[in-house]
């Protein structure tokens, strides 16, 4: 049997090999935590590489993901489809080893990560999503939720302030299935940190109610398992293994040093180090043994079929809970959904309310969470603003078993956390703050874009119509910045139906994130024949129109601006001008129509085009050409009422026909 020295040097070999090949990459988080590793990995970690898909695995998150052929050279060795032809190929186009780990492009990998800090907010996420879901579904002998989520973490995790956001809510929330290994090395790419980073971690994560561990040797085989025998002990409380590492173990002139950190070693440094090692194998070579040893199908696979005979015995006992389980998992929509959806959508258009499109959306939570026991709802200390709860909420910081999360002034950790929280699976969770804060979010939302992840993120305060907060709160630019980033829907709803439709297609929406963006002011309900109800879903379509064939003014709006642009729409039409309202509620679904009805709603022999939306104006120039003019605002906003700021910046009846009649009568 090879010792634990051979078998961690396995990682380090492949790792500093396939970096030298790539001549790009970060051997450093590798050499410096593969002892770490190879404990976990070989020991503790349950998972299966024939199916690296089981559900009761544990979940392993590399957050310093710039360490990522640590994480390919595990999966490599524990036999999961990883090849040595895929690591001679790390970084390379198109490969499965990418500079940093991918979510859904490389199996076995659990969640994207790189940008740091965020893959210890994600694991967050799933072990509230582990938690929660055994809560909802475990039965007296049936532990079918039962895993553990561990995390590698370093200097540079720690340094994000989203560590404190999201560490801080696993302390109170008492995670006790949480396990993060800190690879306390002392160097990040600018040097020796003692200069920027001196917290005293133990103190800081003591303070959050996490069970710390101090002064881990980590390239000590049993001092990493009597941490970890120590953290497996405690069971209500999240816990930190502090392990003291040198960075790039190994390399005679580069170890515990920031040379390491992220470039290659260079050939001669690389065969310096493998002999400092005793690593006389070729590069890329392992030996059998040291194969047969780390080999995990076997093992994973046992333990996946005493899951699945548990399962079976589950189900027999539990059908109807083991059927919803599954459905769960599976992200399938309940069967009565369609039906139940568009009839409640057909109602609002019947029984029309002027309210708020924020108190819209809570009355379509209200209606949809009745038949989707997953929502796992949460928002960052604005419930009572963002409406984000309804009667069958229920607080997990409260009642594990729950479907609701107070993530306090979090909002970068919440939207991470949530991701995770979809990663996980079993739920589909919706978060919430005001537009504005949507800045704190980004790129967690842009994460969530790029796994292609259900979450719907729910920002109200839509505009300078949230009045007196003034310029800090009023968002100007935010929706337009969010429409750029690729993968999402984003929707602007005008009325409590189209809120109810965006939220239906965030529903079944299953390969990426939505966003609704809602209003804090009533806005008026339109009224709707069938067909235009039906073409809501579309992003874009005619909500008002001539009789006549041919069309002076398409008036494009979103939001609160629609019942403006409606408003203008009969003034222009009673002076004899031919005029359509477009509400556009979501303009990247409207853009992936197909031409046909795009030229239709908007035609291009058209010129003459108003877009209004309170925002900035730059979006708006690939709807209307070089010919139309654009209602909105590029500034920053004012403090005072909502009818005083929307008429001092324009949007009003009178202003807007002004505008118009300057274009259409030269």
């Amino acid at each position: 049997m090879p010792s634990h020295k051979e078998l961690a040097n396995a990682i380090r070999a492949l790792s500093m090999d396939a970096i030298q090949k790539a001549n790009s990459g970060h051997p450093g988080t590798p050499m410096g935590m593969a002892d770490i590793a190879e404990i976990l990995w070989r020991i503790y970690l349950n998972h299966n590489p024939v199916n690296p898909l089981w559900f009761n695995r544990d979940r392993f998150i590399l957050s310093n993901g710039h360490g990522s052929m640590l994480i390919y050279s595990l999966l490599h060795l524990s036999g999961y489809n990883i090849t040595i032809s895929d690591l001679k190929k790390f970084r390379q186009l198109n490969s499965k080893t990418p500079g940093h780990p991918e979510y859904g492009y490389t199996i076995g990998i659990e969640t994207t990560t790189g940008p740091l800090g965020q893959g210890l907010a994600n694991a967050v996420g799933f072990a509230i999503a582990e938690r929660t879901l055994s809560a909802q579904f475990n039965r007296p002998g049936y532990d079918i939720v039962n895993h553990n989520t561990y995390v590698f973490a370093g200097d540079g995790c720690m340094m994000e302030g989203i560590s404190h956001e999201v560490c801080s809510l696993a302390g109170t929330l008492k995670l006790g299935k949480l396990m993060v290994f800190y690879d306390d090395n002392g160097i990040s790419i600018d040097g020796n940190i003692e200069s920027w980073f001196t917290d005293d971690t133990a103190k800081r994560f003591e303070s959050y109610n996490w069970h710390v561990i101090k002064e881990i040797d980590g390239h000590n085989p049993f001092s990493i398992i009597e941490a970890i025998e120590k953290a497996k002990m405690v069971t209500d409380r999240p816990s930190i293994l502090i392990c003291k590492t040198v960075i790039g173990f190994g390399s005679p002139n580069k170890g515990g040093t920031h040379n390491s950190h992220g470039a290659p070693l260079g050939e001669n440094e690389v065969l310096l180090t493998r002999e400092s090692l005793n690593w006389k194998h070729p590069p890329f070579v392992i030996p059998k043994e040291i194969y047969n040893a780390w080999d995990a199908k076997k093992s994973g696979q046992y333990k996946e079929n005493k899951w699945n005979e548990k399962f079976i015995s589950y189900s027999q006992n539990y059908p109807d809970l083991a059927a919803e389980f599954k459905r769960r998992l599976k992200n399938d929509i309940p069967n009565n959904w369609e039906n139940i959806t568009k009839n409640f959508i057909k109602n609002l258009q019947k029984n029309p309310l002027n309210i708020a499109t924020r108190k819209a959306s809570q009355n379509t939570i209200e209606m949809f969470g009745r038949i989707l026991p997953e929502f796992l709802g949460g928002s960052a200390d604005l419930t009572p603003s963002n409406l984000t709860m309804w009667s069958g909420s229920n607080p997990i910081n409260k009642d594990i078993s729950g479907n609701y999360i107070h993530y306090g002034v979090r909002e970068f950790g919440m939207t991470a956390i949530a991701n995770g929280i979809s990663l996980h699976g079993g739920f589909l969770p919706y978060t919430s703050t005001f537009l504005m804060f949507s800045e704190y979010t980004r790129n967690a939302i842009r994460m969530a874009a790029l796994m292609k992840i259900r979450h719907i993120m729910i920002y109200t305060h839509d505009s300078i119509g949230l009045g007196e907060d003034g310029p800090t709160h009023q968002p100007i630019e935010q929706i337009s910045n969010l429409r750029t980033i690729p993968n999402i829907n984003l929707w602007r709803p005008c009325d409590q139906v189209e809120s109810s439709v965006a939220w239906k297609y965030a529903v079944e929406r299953t390969n990426g994130p939505s966003i609704l963006i809602l209003s804090r002011q009533n806005l008026t309900q339109q009224n709707r024949t069938y067909n235009q109800l039906e073409n809501i879903q579309k992003g874009g379509y005619i909500l008002k129109d001539c009789d006549k064939k041919e069309l002076d003014l398409i008036l494009i709006a979103t939001g609160s601006e629609v019942e403006l642009a409606v408003s203008v729409y009969y003034e222009l039409s009673k002076n004899g001008f031919k005029v359509r309202v477009v509400s556009m509620p979501s303009t990247d679904i409207f853009d992936k129509q197909d031409k046909s009805y795009r030229d239709f709603v908007l035609p291009k022999n058209i010129k003459i085009k108003i877009a209004i939306e309170a925002g900035t104006t730059d979006f708006w120039y690939k709807y209307i050409g070089n010919e139309g003019k654009i209602i909105g605002i590029n500034d920053f906003g004012m403090s005072g009422s909502t009818d005083k700021l929307f008429e001092m910046f324009g949007f009003t009846v009178n202003h807007i026909v002004s505008v118009a009649n300057k274009l259409l009568i030269k």
